[in-house]
């Protein structure tokens, strides 16, 4: 449990049909196996202890006797079982035969859980046998306990973990249009488990897994379902084990016609974030109450995909789909502003780095939108001490292939001259050295873009924002900034897509020579023609700041857990000692730059990471890093 992960299981016991006792070992064995895993939740299947197809052997004595017998079977053989499990049985309350998830722990039942909705089409027919929840919940006696909780109002909340409460339904209960998780969700519940019985169609678990990661998403839960396996094939129904586990809209893992547990970890912490961040869920409806039950605190060993690009789509076809999507939001929204100021033209500094191709290429993209000819678009290259011939002949092919109007402005003197005013030594490379080139470059933007009554776009992205890696009043300002909410490891991808779209060779070849060159302000003169001055050298490696970001702003991560899943997904690339030092460097930078921020110009938001003041991020600009600072001295 430790940061928030909590092992969950779904489960697929072998199965005998109408054989409780056989069904009672299967199912206890399966239970010690998932507690010698560390597995805190455990899901079977619907009716396990019975099997589901039994028909009409549901209405004799012998079987509903058999499932009760099957399930003391089971607390005896686990009462020192920590494991929260939901088990599957037939049971008889008041007169009445309910399809139940009895839910128990340490040899104890906690609660009995009974089913609401009962399919009656198609293959099948449970209202033959089976009567739904009642509307009000009680109390039944099984099994020598008194007073177990009875009905489909009830939650099940851990007294040592606040954040971990658990709600459970049964197969059908998901497909209905008022899943009682809806309830249970809004009553807290942060873990769903559905007992099910599913056989397999044609298309029918394709269906399943929207409808599980659907739900998922709806409640901003974890969702476990369990369903029944191969014992259940019988007369014309083949059971395929289908076992899913999601979270928020996202499918952890998930298998089929296989038996046994399928383990993952679900982040309760995350999912609590969530749902004081957004208030999705609305007020508690009432009419749920909380079962309590105790955990015994562990950390759970993570076993789920931890991507070490969060931003990036692994799969190509992901990825272009992300590309295409985010060029049309940038574009459409540079479209809008160049259309409402009536702007003449869009003037970009174009330095042969990646930033401002991708700048560039996104105006090309809102000129063609607006039926303009790419010579509205000025771009404009100013050479400085550290402007190496690469560089400038990359932005000037660039701006030459796209039939961009091209200027070009050597900075050097009027920097020198700048130097001679405020007293400054030109062989001092300080941090005056470098800002005074970057603010004179915007200067030189604005007044161009005056001049012809156009607009200045800005370059920086959304990683530099982070880091404040921008001049203030230079690289930082501009009229709109089109990259503002795209961050680094993304910019590159965008690049190479356009470069692999184009279909102009020049074109292509001067994108795919800007992608191979070093990310660099030069700033600082060049060593024998060569950039002399690497940003992931001075910032740390955008890889690793990316990944901070997207946990520190996406989901409010302390230092600890970023730093654990850092670990986790980045720990064959870089060694702890290098990804503490760059988590370091991240917060304080990230702290003492906000002032950047809440000055920034606006641009076009295009994920759910975003640093605009005007929208996602409000931060006071002198707010103390030392909450932060001291967890991260913990961690060496």
């Amino acid at each position: 449990m430790k940061d928030g992960f909590i092992s969950v299981a779904c489960g697929a016991p072998e199965l005998r049909l109408a054989d409780c006792a056989y069904n009672a070992e299967q199912t206890f064995t399966l239970m010690r196996t998932a507690e010698k895993a560390g597995v805190k939740v455990l899901i079977l299947p619907e009716l396990g202890l019975t099997g589901y197809t039994c028909g009409d052997l549901f209405s004799q004595d012998a079987l509903i006797r058999g499932a009760e017998e099957a399930l003391a079977t089971v607390l005896e053989a686990t009462r020192n079982l920590e494991v929260v499990t939901a088990v599957g049985l037939p049971l008889r309350v008041n007169n009445k035969l309910y399809n139940c998830a009895s839910i128990i722990q340490k040899g104890r039942i906690l609660g009995v859980v009974p089913k609401t909705h009962l399919p009656n089409y198609g293959e099948f027919y449970e209202k033959r046998w089976f009567a739904p929840a009642p509307e009000e919940d009680d109390y039944l006696a099984l099994l020598g306990q008194d007073a177990i909780p009875f009905g489909a109002g009830q939650v099940f909340s851990c007294a040592d973990l606040p954040e971990l409460t658990l709600g459970f339904e049964i197969c059908e209960d998901l497909w209905a249009p008022d899943s009682p998780s809806v309830k249970m969700a809004q009553a807290g519940a942060v873990i769903i488990g559905n007992l099910s019985a599913s056989n397999e169609v044609l298309g029918k678990d394709a269906y399943r897994r929207q409808l599980v990661t659907t739900q998922s998403a709806k409640l901003l839960c974890g969702y476990l379902y369990s369903s029944s396996g191969a014992g259940e094939s019988t007369s014309d129904l083949v059971f395929g084990a289908h076992q899913l586990i999601a979270e928020n809209g996202t499918l952890l893992t998930e298998r089929r016609f296989d038996g046994g547990l399928l383990v993952s970890e679900i982040d309760i912490q995350r999912l609590a974030n969530e749902r004081r961040r957004t208030q999705a869920l609305g007020d508690n409806p009432g009419g749920h109450y909380a079962v309590p039950f105790h955990l015994t605190a562990a950390a759970a060993k993570l076993t789920r995909y931890v991507s070490p690009m969060p931003f990036v789509p692994e799969g190509k076809e992901d990825r272009d789909a992300r590309c295409r999507e985010i060029l049309l939001i940038a574009s459409l929204g540079l479209k809008q502003r160049l259309e409402h100021t009536r702007a003449k033209t869009a003037v970009v500094g174009l330095s042969g780095g990646l930033d401002s191709t991708l700048a560039v290429l996104i105006t090309g993209l809102a000129m063609k939108m607006l039926d303009r000819p790419m010579s509205d678009i000025i771009a404009v290259t100013m050479p400085c001490f550290g402007t190496t011939d690469r560089t400038r002949n990359n932005a000037v092919i660039l701006a030459e292939q796209m039939g961009a109007t091209l200027r070009t402005v050597d900075i050097s003197q009027s920097v020198r001259s700048h130097f001679r005013d405020i007293g400054h030594d030109p062989e001092d490379h300080s941090v005056t050295y470098e800002n005074a080139q970057a603010r004179e470059r915007t200067q030189v933007l604005m007044d161009i873009a005056n001049a012809g009554g156009g607009l200045v776009i800005g370059t920086g992205d959304l990683s530099e924002l982070a880091l404040g890696w921008c001049t203030y009043n230079g690289d930082h300002m501009s009229m709109y900034g089109v990259n503002a909410s795209i961050p680094k490891t993304l910019v590159r991808h965008l690049v190479r897509y356009l470069s692999r779209d184009s279909e102009e060779q020049e074109l292509h070849d001067v994108l795919e020579d800007i992608l191979d060159t070093p990310v660099s302000p030069e700033l600082l003169p060049a060593v024998q023609g060569e950039i002399s001055q690497r940003t992931e050298d001075l910032v740390g490696p955008y890889e690793l700041h990316d990944f901070f970001l997207y946990y520190v702003l996406r989901w409010g991560f302390s230092p600890r857990k970023v730093y654990r899943l850092a670990l986790y997904a980045l720990e064959r690339k870089y060694s702890r000692d290098v990804i503490l030092k760059w988590l370091k460097v991240f917060y304080r930078r990230f702290f003492t730059q906000q002032f950047k921020r809440n000055c920034m110009p606006d641009g076009p938001k295009i994920g759910s990471v975003a640093l605009s003041p005007r929208g996602d991020w409000r931060m006071p600009s002198d707010a103390s890093c030392a909450l932060w600072e001291a967890e991260l001295e913990t961690l060496g």
